[in-house]
């Protein structure tokens, strides 16, 4: 039996990060995007993912940094957007204006599409189950793939047909499904089908809120982290 751990949505929260590092060990790491926006550790964060994962996306927070294009986030997050850039070094910036919104890899002989948004729209599309749960074996049929994993809801789910199996693993550093643990998924690979697996990690939130305000980010992207919305 394989594992591998995707998380996503980490944004610059290192507190969450920290707790969820001992549930990934002995895994590969595949981070789906949004890297940085928001919380207040963007270095940190990002230079985490340089050097413990094994694949990474795009996200749309990432692409505003790196490309210092903030015109079509509302005005917290643009705000937090410009913060963001102010405090990475240029080598972290490049390393996030590289990364592509979507890749397809092979794991165990499973043909796997990762992707931030979605597939049709990598960078911005929300995917949420009671939404699209009809277009799931489209998405799985038109891209010629078993396996599907997507973030940028915040919003951890999983589903699963004859065509193949899709899913989000929730967000690290900012859930929205209001459940304030982090959340990160494992994908279970080499019995007869693939299963995925989420897991919900408690961390200091308390800790990662302050940090929020005292870097002077709106105080909203600290409050909501207790409530997970």
């Amino acid at each position: 039996m394989s594992e591998y751990a995707f998380i996503s949505d980490l944004h610059s929260n290192l507190e969450a990060l920290q707790a969820v590092e001992p549930h990934l060990m002995g895994m590969k790491v595949i981070a789906l995007g949004d890297i940085v926006g928001y919380g207040a550790d963007p270095a940190a964060v990002v230079s985490w993912v340089r050097k413990n994962t094994f694949r990474v996306v795009q996200g749309n927070h990432d692409y505003a940094v790196a490309m210092d294009d903030y015109g079509w986030l509302n005005s917290g997050a643009a705000e937090a957007a410009r913060w963001t850039r102010k405090s990475l070094h240029d080598e972290d910036l490049m390393f996030l204006r590289n990364l592509q919104p979507t890749q397809r890899i092979e794991l165990d002989g499973y043909r796997v599409l990762i992707v931030h948004g979605s597939p049709e729209d990598p960078l911005h599309e929300y995917v949420f189950p009671q939404t699209h749960e009809s277009l799931f074996d489209y998405y799985l049929e038109k891209y010629d793939c078993d396996i599907i994993a997507m973030g940028h809801t915040h919003f951890p789910f999983s589903f699963k047909s004859k065509k193949g199996l899709l899913f989000n693993p929730g967000s690290v550093g900012q859930p929205r499904d209001g459940d304030p643990r982090s959340s990160i998924a494992v994908l279970e690979l080499g019995g007869t089908t693939p299963t995925v697996k989420n897991i919900r990690i408690e961390y200091e939130v308390e800790v990662a809120a302050k940090k929020i305000i005292t870097a002077g980010l709106p105080v909203t992207f600290g409050n909501r982290l207790f409530v997970g919305h």
